[in-house]
């Protein structure tokens, strides 16, 4: 909002020159004609924009500032939502996967288990079997290869 000062210019706080002192008066002192201080390199971007704030109507600006807010808003909202939603399936997918994971491990070590146990119990037919053979022609035999050739 723009507030108004009154600001006295400095020849009209000096007393009125009579009618025999008519010189022409220069104001060479006034804030106008000083050089400042003011150096444009030091000014920031956010200064700069907020110079330019006077020359933007108060209704575009107000129309700018809702899309702004609505915008700022909406993401809000959504990174919200976005990190609820992968909260619960990351709770989800602990509470429910990992015991279906160990049960299914547990499940491959039981089978693994099985299969161990049938071929000990083929191993040991095979080796039960068949009296006056060798141990290499009964494997052989139920493997259904011919006996061992000696390489070349």
């Amino acid at each position: 909002m723009v507030q108004l000062t009154e600001v006295e210019d400095e020849h009209f706080q000096e007393s009125q020159l009579g009618p025999e002192e008519e010189d022409d008066f220069t104001d060479t002192d006034s804030e106008i004609s000083t050089d400042s201080n003011w150096d444009p390199v030091d000014e920031t971007l956010a200064e700069r924009l907020l110079a330019l704030r006077d020359i933007v109507p108060a209704t575009t600006r107000g129309w700018v500032w809702d899309k702004v807010t609505y915008t700022t808003d909406t993401v809000k909202s959504t990174l919200s939502f976005a990190g609820r939603a992968a909260w619960a399936i990351s709770v989800s997918a602990l509470l429910l996967g990992v015991p279906f994971a160990l049960a299914y491990a547990d499940d491959q070590q039981l089978l693994a288990m099985e299969d161990e146990q049938r071929m000990r119990e083929m191993g040991s037919e095979l080796l039960t079997t068949g009296g006056e053979k060798s141990t290499a022609e009964r494997v052989g035999a139920v493997i259904g290869q011919e006996g061992a050739k000696p390489a070349l």
